[in-house]
């Protein structure tokens, strides 16, 4: 059994073939889904989706490159939707400077402002990080609040053991099939019982579908290749990440 922590079956790409997408993902062991949204539309309709399907259960919140979209009183809202039994998250938020879209004062009074929902709620975060990685740290620390997975990770085995340092998980999506070191070595230091699986589907598919749309079906394969990094048993990454998640998203095994 697996589970796909971070996916968005409310893209386009996924929407509309939901149901046979979720159907080859129990075929290929994937028992459980997050499907994670990232501003208030889209988190609406990620709620709608799970509330469609037992398997499927959500994270709520309003992505960095999404600030636009926020209208006032967007706190309020995100409580609301927080509050449904579906969601087990807040997420996805965190800063991303890669995409130069919205200013960075805003994407920092954003994390801040969604942190502090999740401690007042006390629901775990999921974290985009993208080349933030100090001022990740520094918000978080500000907020003592570490109840968190930095999703898709991309930064190096130093960063990675400071986050595990103050409690927080980590989760690799189909990047750790694509060969680099650096993710390798990150990889080898965290343990499994800080370690999750994720597609990121529509995106970053895994080797050996790399090119096609990604689908929470994939999940073993990065499963697989995590063992090989790893060099542990497969069936050791599949149950103990599984418990990880389980256990994290506060899931019904």
């Amino acid at each position: 059994m697996y589970v796909d922590t971070h996916c968005h079956l409310n893209y386009p790409e996924l929407y509309e073939d939901r149901k046979s997408i979720i159907e080859r993902a129990h075929t290929a062991g994937v028992n459980q889904i997050i499907t994670i949204g990232t501003d208030i539309k889209s988190s609406k309709i990620c709620i709608k989706i799970a509330e469609e399907f037992d398997s499927v259960d959500v994270a709520v919140g309003i992505h960095p490159t999404d600030l636009q979209s926020a209208k006032e009183g967007w706190q309020q809202e995100l409580i609301h939707l927080a509050k449904n039994p579906k969601v087990k998250a807040i997420g996805e938020i965190g800063l991303d400077y890669y995409w130069d879209t919205t200013k960075l004062k805003d994407q920092h009074r954003f994390l801040s402002e969604q942190i502090e929902i999740a401690k007042d709620l006390n629901l775990p975060l999921v974290i985009h990080n993208r080349r933030a990685d100090e001022d990740i740290k520094t918000i978080l620390m500000k907020l003592n609040y570490f109840n968190g997975v930095l999703h898709c990770y991309s930064s190096d085995e130093h960063f990675a053991q400071e986050m595990l340092d103050l409690g927080l998980h980590i989760s690799f999506t189909g990047n750790i099939t694509y060969g680099s070191k650096k993710l390798q070595r990150a990889l080898k230091i965290v343990p499994t019982n800080r370690l999750m699986l994720e597609t990121d589907a529509p995106y970053i598919t895994p080797v050996p579908h790399k090119g096609q749309t990604n689908e929470p079906a994939y999940i073993p394969h990065i499963a697989e290749k995590i063992a090989e990094i790893k060099n542990l048993p497969l069936d050791g990454i599949a149950s103990g990440t599984t418990q990880t998640a389980i256990k994290f998203f506060n899931l019904n095994s």
